[in-house]
């Protein structure tokens, strides 16, 4: 009899990739009962995983407080042998499910008292209090669960003191969704952006960037606006007149943009939550093929350079990053040959197989009841 697996959200999409198109669905294809609980307002699901909606909240008050608990009665319901969290609201729900004997796993997106750090809507002292008390509840409860999974080693770093059985699972791209192999003289003369926009994003800076980029190039943007008044905001600089707005897309359009552009941006503002982040769309221009440019932090630059896939910039400059964009543009043999290390890195080390192996072995690992030496 197969061993069931509920993922559970209150926040995130049903086809979320982190949770939906890599975690569960290689769950599924290893042979577990995979279900998703999932808080979207768009009806229940079945296929290969199992999706349970409780219905979409009307409200961040109502999502924390009456959504978690519709999350934890569907989980009670489902009766599975492992509880998959992944939102810090719902670990209230993993406490309780490890109160009745179930098996249970906290799977850190983010440094979340590292998040609020940066959050603008509070003060200096809020920032300060809040963060110190999030960390708090972090190891009083975390420590309760059996595995916590990070999205980077940084993260795993600091989860390690809290719970001896953490794993970075890295958001690394699945390589058949990205591989190109579209040659350089047939792509076109853009370079995209993909992801959510906003304002620590550096949207702003790259729009001012294409003002200033003495090549005949385009911007594509495939993402949504996650600020209101932002995309009123950019769409009055004087770089917008060379902006492709695609708004938000699939993935199969994703593979499109990707395969016909000449470089990726990635300029993300050097706040804390960013500096120690791997971004995955970072590494899903470096499977598609395309040069990366990206923000200066150490973390990013080491990866860059060590594998000559791109270039790295201010972010905060926009003439920094538009004449980034023109080294590539007027540089084709070297830029095309970034291209093909960044591809080859992705295949040899910034793939999903890597991270999925090491997911089976972590699920392995807790129902064999082994311990971490």
């Amino acid at each position: 009899m197969k061993l069931k697996i509920t993922h559970l959200t209150s926040v995130h999409p049903r086809y979320d990739t982190r949770i939906f198109v890599k975690e569960c669905q290689s769950l599924a294809a290893y042979g577990y009962d995979v279900s998703l609980i999932v808080a979207d307002g768009k009806g229940d699901e079945s296929g290969h995983v199992s999706i349970y909606d409780v219905g979409k909240p009307s409200g961040r008050f109502n999502r924390i407080l009456q959504t978690t608990t519709l999350v934890y009665q569907k989980a009670l319901k489902l009766d599975s042998d492992l509880y998959h969290l992944h939102d810090p609201e719902l670990i209230p729900v993993g406490i309780k499910l490890k109160k009745l004997g179930k098996k249970v796993i906290f799977d850190a997106h983010e440094d979340v008292p590292v998040q609020i750090l940066s959050k603008p809507y509070l003060g200096t002292v809020a920032k300060q209090i809040f963060s110190a008390l999030f960390s708090l509840y972090e190891k009083t409860t975390c420590s309760k669960f059996d595995a916590v999974i990070t999205a980077t080693p940084f993260i795993r770093d600091k989860f390690s003191a809290i719970n001896p059985l953490s794993v970075d699972i890295n958001n690394f791209p699945v390589l058949t969704e990205f591989e190109s192999n579209v040659r350089w003289e047939n792509r076109s003369d853009t370079v995209c952006y993909i992801g959510g926009i906003s304002t620590v994003r550096g949207i702003s800076e790259l729009v001012l960037a294409m003002d200033k980029v003495q090549s005949n190039i385009q911007l594509i943007l495939a993402g949504s606006f996650g600020e209101k008044g932002l995309y009123e905001q950019v769409c009055s600089l004087s770089g917008w007149k060379k902006v492709v707005n695609k708004g938000f897309v699939d993935r199969h359009h994703i593979k499109e943009i990707l395969s016909s552009s000449k470089a990726g941006l990635v300029t993300l503002h050097p706040i804390r939550n960013y500096i120690d982040a791997l971004p995955v769309k970072m590494f899903e221009y470096m499977a598609a093929g395309v040069p990366v440019i990206a923000s200066d932090f150490p973390l990013w630059r080491e990866i860059i350079e060590k594998n000559a896939c791109g270039l790295c910039v201010d972010p905060l400059q926009p003439s920094s990053i538009a004449d980034a964009i023109d080294w590539i543009i007027t540089h084709p043999a070297e830029a095309e040959k970034m291209g093909q290390n960044g591809q080859i890195a992705a295949k040899s080390i910034y793939n999903w197989k890597h991270e999925e192996d090491k997911l089976l072995q972590l699920y392995a690992k807790i129902f064999s009841g082994a311990k971490e030496s």
